[in-house]
């Protein structure tokens, strides 16, 4: 286990955390509700920052992988599975990352389920260059291109196209934060 020497709360990274080269953790209470046994459980690339009200809710098959020159701010990340979160990455305040309906930490049981084995865990892919703004949850199954906007408040599930701009419940393509390439005769200096 290892000590942040900044921490304020009297707790420890678990050992199977990896923090990349010039990584930053906020705080070690980001680990309160930690029960994953992955090796590691938690893997945040080089020069990412975890910032305050992080939270990695993982039961013991939860997995997160965090890429390079991210920043993740106060998102919980609910999961006995697989979240993946691609370089370049931002996800505002407030986001929840579930593999599940029920965003809980491992050790609370489900009302009226609980027996968590008739939900299985579905992964959740986040591509790279992606912003997720405030108060949006990204559900089991998300597959999230690169480059897509999610819009504050957004509920993502499902396949989401590179470069969308998504917004609504459910999440919904209102735009492109790239405009489609031109037809293959287009001429060679067509641009974006």
């Amino acid at each position: 286990m290892t000590v942040l020497p900044h921490d304020w709360y009297p707790g420890e990274v678990p050992n199977n955390v990896t923090l990349g080269e010039r990584s930053s953790l906020y705080s070690s209470i980001a680990f309160l509700h930690h029960c994953s046994e992955r090796e590691p459980s938690v893997r945040i690339g080089p020069r990412s920052g975890v910032y305050a009200g992080t939270y990695f809710d993982l039961g013991p098959g939860g997995e997160v992988q965090i890429g390079k020159y991210c920043s993740v701010e106060g998102t919980i990340f609910s999961s006995n599975g697989r979240i993946v979160v691609g370089d370049y990455t931002f996800i505002a305040h407030g986001v929840v990352i579930a593999d599940s309906f029920a965003a809980v930490p491992p050790e609370v049981p489900i009302a009226r389920h609980e027996d968590r084995a008739q939900y299985p865990p579905r992964a959740v892919t986040i591509g790279q260059d992606v912003w997720i703004g405030t108060h949006s949850v990204v559900l089991g199954g998300a597959n999230v291109g690169n480059g897509v906007v999610v819009g504050a408040g957004t509920v993502v599930e499902g396949d989401m196209p590179d470069y969308a701009i998504v917004a609504g419940n459910p999440a919904d393509v209102v735009g492109w934060a790239r405009p489609k390439r031109r037809a293959s005769n287009a001429s060679p200096t067509a641009s974006w």
